[in-house]
């Protein structure tokens, strides 16, 4: 295992995840707003949204990639990650100077484009973690990516939106392209490690899928973030239908929850590897269901707040020990591309949850949907004594 700073690691993999953040945060707040600003309709945001996630669908590649060559032997992650980055350095720069009323098209393929540089070097990111991470301190490294993304997203929403309002949208692509830069410098003092024989890329390494753990890992991702986005998306519409809150005080929600976020991740991660998986996924399961009973039983603006901030602590906690608990499962010689993997379930579970929390929401109302999400919640309790029934060697199943 490297020896190199471990806060050098921690600050350069939270930086990374800061950067992916900002852009999360702009897509999920801004760029609606940007598009119908130059006159088009939510259908062309719906398409272009669509499209612009692809890249996240097909990330698999990326980790076989990383994870089978050492690019001009400058190594299996670093080389793709500042390509990455490079890639949406230069979509950013070249955006700015985009109508994308004028053309759509164009502005679509750059972000297409750009989403691809950023799943590239995000899912090699993953891999260098799992290469040169302590097992010991996953759970920590997860709390440090989790709280960097949300703190991304915190600046995209609340200093991005500052500058698109008093100064102009063009600086905003700016603004988020200087940021795109700020990792770059720690690559340099962080090295990757000489792969060992069991490291090196194996295609019979998928075979760990036939393992029922690895199953059971994918399922319970499947659940959590099918709860904790499917409810995320109706936090705002609900406070909204029930307590009639305008848009600033959404902007200004979603802002502490995000503080609650990075508190929770950061609190995850200690718990994950100071406790064990599975008192930590126990964890998980008695904040997300309270969090769901107290979202459908918001009754006035003090209590809202507080119910925010618990909500962001449940979620940023959830999914730092999910992530952690994730790369505990993965075989090294297929780092990258099992991680890779693994996340893109839970990319089906926030699909899953993002339909049925609209759809249930439409037909029975919002409260009834937080608490069906609460129980649906506690289905992870199904998975344990798959998960720690007995003892893996190698896992620290605890």
């Amino acid at each position: 295992m490297s020896p190199q700073s471990k806060f050098t690691r921690l600050m350069m993999f939270a930086l990374l995840y800061f950067t992916q953040g900002t852009i999360l945060g702009y897509f999920a707040s801004l760029n609606a707003l940007y598009m119908l600003d130059n006159g088009l309709d939510m259908a062309a945001v719906g398409i272009f949204s669509t499209i612009a996630l692809i890249p996240f669908v097909i990330k698999i590649l990326f980790g076989i990639l990383s994870d089978r060559y050492n690019l001009l032997g400058l190594g299996h992650r670093k080389p793709y990650i500042f390509i990455g980055l490079l890639v949406q350095f230069a979509c950013l720069i070249v955006v700015a100077n985009i109508n994308p009323g004028r053309s759509y098209w164009l502005y679509v393929g750059l972000a297409f484009l750009l989403q691809l540089g950023m799943a590239f070097y995000d899912t090699c990111t993953d891999g260098l973690a799992l290469d040169i991470t302590p097992e010991t301190e996953k759970g920590t490294l997860q709390g440090f990516m989790v709280g960097g993304r949300s703190v991304g997203v915190i600046v995209a929403a609340s200093v991005a939106g500052l500058i698109a309002q008093h100064l102009s949208w063009q600086g905003v692509f700016y603004f988020l392209a200087i940021l795109t830069l700020v990792p770059i410098p720690f690559l340099f003092f962080i090295k990757e490690i000489q792969k060992t024989a069991e490291m090196r890329f194996q295609w019979s390494a998928f075979r760990a899928f036939k393992n029922v753990q690895v199953l059971a890992v994918a399922a319970v991702g499947l659940v959590i973030f099918l709860v904790i986005v499917g409810a995320n998306q109706l936090v705002n519409p609900s406070l909204d239908a029930k307590l009639g809150i305008d848009l600033s005080t959404a902007g200004l929600l979603t802002t502490v929850w995000g503080i609650g976020c990075v508190v929770g991740a950061l609190a995850g991660g200690r718990v994950m590897d100071k406790l064990g998986n599975q008192k930590a996924l126990w964890l998980s399961i008695l904040l997300v269901v309270p969090a769901m009973i107290l979202l459908a039983m918001v009754a006035n603006r003090p209590m809202m707040w507080a119910v925010i901030v618990f909500f962001g602590v449940s979620y940023g906690l959830s999914q730092a020990i999910y992530f952690a608990l994730a790369m505990k499962y993965t075989q090294p010689a297929i780092a990258a591309s099992m991680f890779s993997i693994l996340m893109a379930v839970t990319n089906v579970g926030q699909g899953i949850g993002l339909g049925l929390g609209g759809g249930l929401a439409n037909a029975a109302g919002y409260p009834l949907t937080f608490l069906v999400f609460g129980a649906l919640m506690l289905l992870v309790i199904l998975f344990f004594p798959v998960l720690f029934g007995v003892k893996r060697k190698g896992q620290g199943n605890q």
